[in-house]
């Protein structure tokens, strides 16, 4: 699903430093903006609420709750993610759009149903707060698994004015509302952000009712092929708890943190670092948007074009040297911008740090996840490349790699001291990010093989 890739890279070609500025710029916002757009927005609320004289401890349960909402709902969300996006983009290369708006309310259904269904008990029994608090909570995690659903689509959309657009002011109304009901402490916030959210929930079902016809409200059909369903449910669940084993292991061994509201635990000083490093991804993202969903996805059509129109061997050969090439010039790409944004972080990491208020010492901890995150980036557009040439059982041993070995990685630096905090997770994605270049290096190899013999 490569249209607003496609739809970038024809700003790139008027050939101006300003088109260059604008592309990556909508590349960015539209592959990393929710993230990091939320991380913002998130962090706005805390210190505008501080200032209209929120309690402190008001603003650390609701960053905190936040947090736990978003980390629970990726990973109840990420199976669904990747299974749903594999339905959708057989039914569209098939020409067969029509069935993809009703699966998507199938999906919608399964996700937020089946989400209410086992978060209600355990948020109405394990939090003691107000009845109201409890049901936002509910709510925002309702919300949010709709959501993560949603942002399938955006790499499919070619507007991408209107995604962008549409992105600030769900955020930018978020801020407002919360604002605006700070005086509930607690609930107004998670209010606001429950109102930004559903905003952007909405206007994305707007957008998509709009780019996918349908002729029927509700369909399953995503769940026919079982095997295709069971790898990709493990691996999009095996992915986000890699990415948040070691904030769960910070989060509830006692030694590193501390009780903050109901259940809910928070380690001061692991937390800020880590989310403040994801902030610097959007560089990556608007490069692996870019170079990955458009020079990779179009080779990838020309070479499975060839092999099915019965080209030359040495065509079809040459074919896949281009399709190798523009990997490699994305990964490389992707490397080159990361690369330089981690420099950038190098130097100018204290002044940042000071700038937003976090102590110097959180420095050490800072560089480390600004390296961890940045590989992620790259782990991320490889394990792509494997999905454009399905590599399914490849991709499901990465990412069982990335979970156990953040998994042991973080325990070990627990026992070792403070001083290595963060080389748990910096460690098992460098050592997954390596491990995935082998099987891709290896893939490559194979694919006229694989293409042609292997086939059912």
């Amino acid at each position: 699903m490569t249209s607003i890739g496609s739809e970038i890279r024809k700003i790139l070609e008027r050939d101006s430093y300003w088109s260059v500025l604008r592309a990556y710029g909508y590349a960015g916002l539209v592959s990393g903006g929710p993230w990091v757009l939320s991380i913002l927005s998130i962090m706005m609320i805390g210190i505008l609420a501080v200032t209209l004289g929120v309690a402190q401890g008001e603003v650390n349960a609701f960053q905190i709750c936040v947090t736990y909402l978003m980390a629970a709902s990726l990973i109840w969300t990420g199976g669904m993610q990747l299974m749903f996006t594999r339905f959708a983009a057989d039914q569209t290369y098939a020409n067969n759009k029509v069935e993809v708006l009703p699966n998507l309310f199938g999906v919608l259904l399964v996700t937020m149903g089946g989400g209410f269904l086992w978060a209600a008990p355990f948020i109405f029994w394990f939090f003691e707060g107000p009845f109201a608090q409890e049901l936002l909570l509910l709510s925002n995690f309702i919300v949010l698994s709709g959501l993560w659903i949603t942002l399938i689509f955006l790499s499919g959309m070619k507007a991408y004015r209107r995604i962008v657009w549409t992105l600030v002011k769900g955020y930018s109304l978020g801020i407002v509302v919360a604002l605006a009901a700070s005086s509930w402490a607690l609930s107004g916030l998670l209010l606001g952000v429950l109102v930004g959210h559903s905003y952007l929930l909405f206007s994305f079902l707007h957008h998509i009712v709009r780019e996918y016809p349908g002729h029927s409200l509700l369909k399953f059909d995503f769940f026919r092929n079982r095997r295709n369903f069971y790898i990709l449910l493990a691996v999009g669940t095996l992915y986000y708890l890699a990415i948040w084993v070691d904030k769960f292991i910070f989060w509830f061994v006692p030694v590193t943190s501390e009780a903050v509201i109901g259940p809910l635990r928070a380690s001061i000083i692991y937390d800020l670092p880590i989310f403040l490093a994801y902030l610097f991804i959007l560089p990556g993202m608007a490069v692996f948007l870019v170079t990955m969903e458009a020079d990779f996805a179009e080779q990838h059509e020309r070479f499975y074009r060839a092999v099915r129109e019965g080209d030359t061997l040495m065509h079809i050969e040459y074919r896949r040297d281009q399709m190798v090439y523009a990997a490699r010039q994305g990964i490389y790409e992707i490397f080159k911008v990361q690369g330089l944004t981690v420099v950038l972080c190098l130097l100018w990491g204290r002044e940042l740090l000071h700038a937003v208020g976090i102590s110097p010492l959180y420095i050490h901890l800072f560089y480390i996840d600004v390296v961890a995150v940045s590989v992620q980036v790259l782990l991320m557009a490889i394990l792509n490349v494997l999905f454009y040439l399905d590599a399914r059982k490849e991709v499901l041993l990465i990412t069982a790699c990335f979970f156990i070995t953040n998994l042991i990685f973080t325990f070990a630096t627990l026992h070792l001291g403070a001083e290595t905090f963060g080389y748990g997770f910096a460690a098992s994605v460098t050592l997954s990010a390596f491990l995935s270049l082998f099987i891709l290096s290896r893939k490559f190899n194979r694919l006229e093989y694989e293409t042609f013999m292997l086939q059912n």
